[in-house]
């Protein structure tokens, strides 16, 4: 029997997602439909999320072999990812991501669409490397990234393709602290219950306010964009 790919617990409110593959938590079909399915089950039961990557991996991107079968491959998972990061970053409920390792591409987008990021400290990479392998950056990638990250870092971080530690990373906005891997999971739920506390409907009204334009903006530009998601210039 294969091993499920996405565990989902609940505990005092929390939901803890926790991602492990068994390699680098990359981004098919397959886990973006499980973390879709476990965002849609915490918002009947839970107060609050936490998203967790398998030791040293939090997340190394979309899956690079579901896209190998040319451009309609790449078009179709890389909008079901864009479709999974604004369910994230829209979500009513406060979003806790626990960076367990490396976080690349589309892993450092998970991490900017959650609403609190920790990360654990250790030798990891966190980053958009995209143009560095020739991917023109999306539209999507490029928004959450003005978003969320220190304005004067944003060339480096996008055109740039620059790679940071956590420590860096913490700097400039792709996580709001680090600590110790073996304090992460208690930290990460510790907040979470912090954020879960919140009134609500206020606290999903607000931020549905203060997200509203960039949100706005992915979504009008979504299909026309994905004619880039390949590389191509136009």
């Amino acid at each position: 029997m294969t091993a499920p790919i996405l565990d989902y617990t609940l505990t005092d409110g929390i939901a803890v997602l926790t991602m492990d593959d068994g390699r680098a938590n990359a981004l098919g079909h397959a886990m973006i439909d499980a973390l879709a399915e476990g965002l849609s089950r915490a918002d009947k039961e839970a107060k609050a999320i936490v998203i967790l990557g398998r030791e040293g991996r939090f997340c190394a991107g979309f899956d690079l072999e579901a896209m190998a079968g040319g451009p309609d491959k790449v078009v179709t998972l890389v909008s079901a990812g864009a479709n999974l990061l604004m369910d994230i970053y829209t979500h009513r409920l406060p979003i806790v991501i626990g960076c367990t390792g490396h976080a690349l591409a589309a892993g450092g987008l998970l991490l900017l669409a959650a609403d609190l990021r920790i990360g654990a400290e250790g030798n990891f990479k966190i980053g958009l490397p995209e143009v560095a392998i020739g991917m023109t950056m999306p539209v999507f990638g490029i928004e959450l990234a003005r978003d969320r990250l220190a304005r004067h870092h944003l060339t480096a971080a996008l055109t740039q393709a620059r790679i940071y530690n956590p420590q860096e990373a913490a700097q400039i906005g792709y996580l709001d602290m680090t600590v110790p891997a073996e304090a992460l999971r208690e930290t990460a739920l510790v907040r979470a219950a912090e954020l879960g506390a919140l009134r609500q409907p206020a606290f999903a009204n607000t931020k549905r306010k203060e997200r509203e334009e960039t949100v706005t903006l992915i979504r009008e530009t979504l299909v026309d964009d994905s004619k880039t998601f390949d590389g191509a210039s136009n």
